[in-house]
């Protein structure tokens, strides 16, 4: 697909659901909502920066190795590139993915398509494992903070019990890769198993490319797997601050233990149904449950949840804005800085010709 083309495509996708979702919530609640919210609003959209922040901080990690030059991109490529793809994700109606083949096409120009490919894998790897633990961690909160019946005792065990399970999941994707075990599961389904074999022959050389950089980021940079988790665990923990900051505003009096509880709660629910665009109505309720078992009012968790809406679409703006962007390496933009007239083609990587180490 030409690059305009889908570029366009994604703007046009995103200015109608922008349009539906800002028609769903309803201009008069949203500014009623901001207007209740105050000075608060300001933190509560200042803490996504830093959130973006440390997701690029990990994608970047992800993306360079010191032997290709190519990978060396630019920080505010990568932020830009991190902002836009989750705007993107926020619009997809369905399990929230469409980020994923835009930041592909992005860097496919850098980095060829092999290395695109398994960078933006692995940073969505990297981003669904680290929710794991951020689950884990905090059903330990909950267990310990929150007063449990033993029904509730069960299905903080039945979570943790799933948590280890997705964690062990994600250890042998690091260890095998992903991709090619992928293709043969599809490839025992009806009705795409054609298609998906088709494919798989097809692109066997790129599909066993991308698990090697799995297995490799693992296995030989794990300096850089450590360092990329934590950011993006970081990224989790900090999300918290969000709700935090909400509940200040309408005077609820909650500790920022409660915040993470409430958080973790609210997005387990969320992401338990996930095929809603924007999680329409899912957060809602996870917040009315995560709330009344720390003891609050379940009600609150619809203002709250109205003013994370209101946030998303905020940054829904500011990420369709920035669509237009390039992706840039850093000797590039060290050019542009320093002031000079023309711009060096960025080189592009040939399949198979990037380093396995």
């Amino acid at each position: 697909m030409n690059s305009k083309l889908y570029k366009a495509l994604f703007l046009i996708i995103g200015i109608v659901s922008l349009g539906y979702m800002i028609y769903g919530t309803g201009v008069a609640v949203i500014w009623e909502d901001i207007s209740r919210t105050g000075y608060w609003f300001i933190p509560v959209i200042g803490s996504w920066l830093l959130i973006y922040i440390l997701n690029a901080l990990a994608f970047r990690l992800i993306i360079r190795e010191p032997q290709l030059p190519e990978t060396n991109l630019s920080f505010r490529s990568v932020l830009r590139l991190t902002i836009t793809g989750y705007a993107i994700n926020y619009i997809t109606p369905f399990v929230a993915l469409g980020g994923e083949p835009y930041r592909i096409m992005q860097l496919k120009p850098a980095l060829g398509i092999q290395k695109a490919t398994s960078s933006v894998l692995l940073y969505s790897l990297m981003h669904m494992f680290s929710h794991v633990l951020f689950w884990l961690v905090s059903i330990i909160l909950i267990v310990a903070a929150v007063p449990l019946n033993n029904m509730m005792l069960g299905g903080c065990f039945a979570l943790l019990v799933a948590g280890l399970g997705l964690g062990y999941w994600f250890i042998n994707v690091y260890k095998k890769g992903f991709t090619v075990s992928t293709f043969r599961l599809l490839e025992k389904i009806p009705f795409i198993k054609t298609r998906a074999r088709e494919f798989a022959l097809k692109n066997a050389e790129n599909l066993y490319e991308v698990d090697d950089q799995i297995r490799i980021l693992y296995a030989e940079r794990q300096r850089v797997f450590y360092a990329s988790l934590a950011y993006e665990f970081l990224a989790r923990a900090i999300g918290c601050l969000e709700i935090y900051f909400t509940a200040q505003a309408i005077g609820l009096e909650m500790t920022l233990v409660q915040s993470l509880i409430v958080s973790s709660g609210s997005s387990l629910f969320a992401n338990l149904i996930f095929f809603f665009p924007m999680q329409l109505g899912t957060r809602e309720g996870g917040l009315a449950l995560a709330l009344t078992s720390v003891g609050m009012p379940a009600a609150s968790g619809i203002f709250i949840g109205v003013v994370m809406r209101i946030r998303e679409i905020v940054w829904i703006v500011i990420g369709l804005a920035l669509i237009n962007k390039k992706v840039k390496n850093k000797e590039l933009n060290d050019q542009d800085n320093a002031g000079e007239s023309e711009m060096k083609p960025v080189p592009v990587a040939l399949p198979g010709s990037y380093s396995k180490n």
